[in-house]
């Protein structure tokens, strides 16, 4: 997202302008198709072009128009930084760093609070208004003191000298209770 350009509302592929429906509950839809595991994949790619289009593509026609629209407006960057050693090589990153701490389907009542508490912003009056880039934006710059701020504390949290074991043990409960098992669904870094 870059504040000196328009929100992405339509794009030129192939020498053909499409107008794409970005708004946040339509591309949560799209990552609702592409976690169905009955579908194949040329069948999501096709249903997602519907929902984000309106407009019926088939065959590899279908999935190479998706990829693009994937790759270019809807793809989850991870944002965590290369961290670098004194020589200026990239340290190595740990598996349990790329952990994804956000599931947009698990941690959807947590977001609405925290979208609530944080913007007083009803996500659901939103719905088919607020834009996908808008949406991570916000979602990405919760304040500490909001619900899903916390959750994601819990999540990284890592016993450490002079916490009690009482403490340790009650962190240890929370991280179960919001622990994010399943990585089939679409995650956020």
């Amino acid at each position: 997202m870059r504040l000196n350009d328009p929100l992405v509302t339509s794009f030129l592929y192939q020498d053909k302008k499409y107008p794409l429906d970005l708004a946040f509950d339509n591309v949560l839809d799209v990552f609702d198709v592409l976690g169905d595991k009955t579908l194949r994949e040329q069948e999501k790619a096709e249903i997602c072009l519907v929902l984000l289009l309106n407009e019926s593509f088939k065959g590899h026609e279908a999935i190479q128009l998706w990829n693009f629209i994937y790759e270019s407006f809807i793809k989850i960057e991870s944002t965590q930084p290369i961290e670098y050693d004194l020589k200026g090589n990239p340290l190595p990153v740990q598996e349990e760093d790329t952990k994804s701490l956000i599931n947009l389907d698990r941690d959807a009542e947590y977001i609405f609070a925290s979208f609530k508490q944080a913007y007083n912003l009803n996500l659901l009056e939103y719905q088919g208004k607020l834009h996908w880039h808008e949406f991570q934006a916000l979602l990405n710059g919760l304040p500490s003191e909001t619900i899903m701020q916390r959750v994601i504390q819990i999540r990284m949290w890592k016993p450490s000298k002079g916490e009690s074991s009482e403490y340790q043990q009650a962190m240890k409960r929370l991280q179960k209770v919001y622990a994010l098992d399943d990585g089939d669904e679409e995650e956020v870094d």
